[in-house]
C-alpha cells in the first residue's frame, strides 16, 4: 500500500483493491477528530462517562488511537470493539506518523500496540481503554443492545456498496442501546433515507475539510431533519 501525506501532515494509505484512500486527503487526523471524536465521543461523553464503542473499519488504527488518548484526557471508561476483515501489515502501521502529529511522540509504542496485540481477545490497554479487535466481515457480525456509539468508517458507498445497505443498518440499529449514536463522514441522500427507514433520527452536521456535511444518527433520538 502506498503511504500518503494528507494536507494536515498526517499519513494515510491508498487501498488499491477499492481505489480509495483510508482517510481524507484533506487531513487524516483532522477528519477523524471532526467526525468521530468531536461529533461522536465528545457528544456522548457529556452524559456518559462509561462508553461501549463499536468501530466499523479498524483500518490504520487512527480512530482507536485518538479515542484511547481522548478517554485518558476526559477520564472516561471506554470499551472499544473494532471490526476489520483485512488488517494492514504491522510493518506498514509502524510507518504512520500519528503520534507525532497528535503531539504525543512518546506514545508511539502504544499506537503500535493497537496493531500488534491479539485479535479476538479483550485487552485492557490502560485504566481508561479496553480493546477487542475482531477479524470479521461486517455482514457476519451481530450484537444486540451492546453499544452506546458506533463509528461507521467503512470505505465509501461507491467502493463497498455491500456495507451501506438497509440490512446492515438494521443490524447496527439493533446493536445500539437506547439513545445510542452512529457517526460517519457520509452524508449522501440515499444513505440518510436508509437510516431514517430503519428507525434512526438523522442529524446533518458540518463536515470536515473537503466535505460540506457529515451525519450523526441517534436511536430513539430527536426528530429527523
Amino acid at each position: 500500500m502506498a503511504l500518503i501525506v494528507t494536507q494536515d501532515g498526517s499519513h494515510s494509505i491508498f487501498a488499491e483493491q477499492y481505489g480509495v484512500t483510508y482517510h481524507s486527503k484533506y487531513g487524516a487526523v483532522t477528519e477523524s477528530a471532526h467526525v468521530f471524536i468531536d461529533a461522536g465521543l465528545r457528544f456522548k461523553a457529556v452524559v456518559e462517562p462509561q462508553l461501549a464503542i463499536l468501530e466499523v473499519g479498524f483500518g490504520t488504527g487512527l480512530n482507536a488511537y485518538m479515542t484511547w488518548l481522548e478517554a485518558e484526557r476526559r477520564n472516561l471508561q471506554v470499551q472499544y470493539t473494532t471490526l476489520e476483515a483485512y488488517p494492514i501489515e504491522t510493518e506498514e502501521a509502524r510507518l504512520f506518523n500519528f503520534a507525532e502529529q497528535l503531539r504525543v511522540p512518546g506514545r508511539q509504542a502504544d499506537f503500535e500496540r493497537l496493531h500488534t496485540c491479539a485479535w479476538g481477545r479483550t485487552l485492557k490497554l490502560s485504566e481508561h481503554f479496553t480493546l477487542l479487535k475482531k477479524r470479521i466481515r461486517l455482514e457476519n457480525f451481530r450484537a444486540a443492545g451492546a453499544f452506546d456509539l458506533i463509528y461507521f468508517d467503512a470505505f465509501a458507498p461507491q467502493a463497498q456498496p455491500e456495507l451501506w445497505t438497509e440490512a446492515i443498518f438494521e443490524r447496527l440499529f439493533a446493536a445500539l442501546r437506547p439513545e445510542g449514536v452512529l457517526v460517519t463522514y457520509c452524508a449522501k441522500g440515499n444513505f440518510k433515507r436508509t437510516l431514517k427507514k430503519v428507525g434512526f433520527a438523522v442529524e446533518r452536521l458540518p463536515g470536515p475539510p473537503g466535505k460540506r456535511e457529515m451525519t450523526r444518527a441517534q436511536k430513539d433520538g430527536a426528530p429527523s431533519t
